[in-house]
């Protein structure tokens, strides 16, 4: 590797998960002596168990690695030495041609071992925010130790708080216009957030008439939206906060020319690109926020029936929209924390650098890639 493709390594191995990251390395390291992390593993190979997963936005070399068109790809990053990130690593893209056949030789994993199956289930996710990424194993009966989402009692339980309000219409309306207890909500929540095969809200996928399977992927999306819409909620101020600090923070040690260019671009690019992301995101949440309204206020069930059927590719865009701006406002959190060292020019750069490629909207990208 590279001399900044060593940095960019070291700075994910030191970073705790974001949802563009999945830093099983440093889970291993924290949790390696507990029970829960050897009885429920991620995934059964030893390496495979503390490599590190990035949604990484492919590059135009990279495009050819695979059969079909996509932006996105999980790339899985094996270190060569685990106590010493200089010594680089190997790294494979989940689904890319050859994919199974490496796998083979490098970690002796045939295509029908279960670690297979599990990368390729986390490959459709369009981020590893935690949230989605243990609903994504559950449902597929692959139920992982807690430390693998760093879920807390009290975001799960803001989550319920939150779909409960969310879906209040749509219990009154299943009551006939009658306003739904307490009860009748917090069943109908607890439903929407169920893992269970059978969710117990058959009525309304037959009410929308969609076939099992149409409804199944829809409804998983629909969580999808809700605890992305959550998330955009509260984490809003934090967002103006970290622009805020991209727009000002200046690298310690020595600067060339060069770097001093690129640093502010960097800062005015960054702080613009947050803000467009933010807006497309709500852009993206409107449709379902009016899909909502027409079946909750109007008693229209077959705008919600096409935003359900549309979920799966509405999902895709809103996780690779959010999940880049919860990269940056998780790792910036962790890395310029209260008691955080400050970065040099190099790393500053790698930082933005990282921060640009994740933000770089999907026209951008294909614009670049036909380039």
């Amino acid at each position: 590797m590279s001399d900044r493709a060593v940095r960019s390594l070291e700075n994910l191995e030191r970073s705790a998960s974001t949802a563009r990251v999945l830093n099983l390395l440093k889970i291993s390291r924290e949790h390696r002596h507990t029970a829960e992390w050897r009885e429920a593993p991620l995934f059964q190979t030893p390496a495979l168990n503390a490599c590190l997963l990035v949604k990484h936005r492919l590059r135009r070399n990279e495009i050819d690695s695979f059969r079909g068109r996509r932006q996105i790809a999980t790339k899985v990053i094996v270190p060569i030495d685990n106590g010493e990130l200089k010594s680089g690593g190997r790294y494979v893209f989940v689904n890319q041609i050859n994919f199974e056949m490496t796998l083979m030789e490098v970690f002796g994993i045939p295509p029908e071992h279960p670690d297979v199956t599990t990368l390729r289930l986390i490959d459709k996710l369009p981020s590893l925010d935690p949230f989605l990424l243990r609903e994504q194993l559950r449902r597929s009966g692959i139920d992982p130790a807690p430390c693998y989402f760093a879920l807390s009692e009290a975001d799960l339980q803001n989550m319920l708080n939150f779909v409960k309000a969310e879906i209040t219409p749509l219990v009154a309306l299943s009551m006939g216009g009658a306003s739904g207890n307490g009860n009748s909500i917090e069943r109908m929540a607890s439903k929407i957030l169920s893992n269970a095969g059978e969710d117990g809200m058959d009525a309304l996928g037959q009410t929308l008439r969609l076939n099992p399977e149409q409804y199944q992927e829809g409804v998983f999306c629909w969580k999808g939206f809700l605890y992305y819409k959550w998330s955009l909620r509260s984490m809003t101020s934090q967002i103006s906060e970290v622009a805020d600090r991209v727009a000002s923070v200046k690298p310690v040690g020595p600067v060339d020319q060069a770097a001093r260019d690129y640093i502010a671009r960097g800062r005015h690019v960054l702080r613009a690109r947050i803000v467009k992301t933010c807006a497309a995101v709500r852009a993206t949440l409107q449709v379902y926020d009016e899909a909502y309204a027409s079946l909750t206020r109007d008693g229209n069930p077959s705008g919600f029936r096409d935003f359900l059927l549309e979920a799966p590719s509405l999902f895709a865009r809103l996780g690779d929209q959010l999940g880049a701006i919860q990269h940056i406002v998780s790792f910036w959190t962790f890395r310029f924390g209260p008691h955080a060292t400050p970065a040099g020019a190099e790393e500053l750069m790698d930082i933005f650098m990282d921060f640009e490629t994740g933000l770089r909207g999907r026209d951008e990208t294909e614009d670049a890639i036909a380039a």
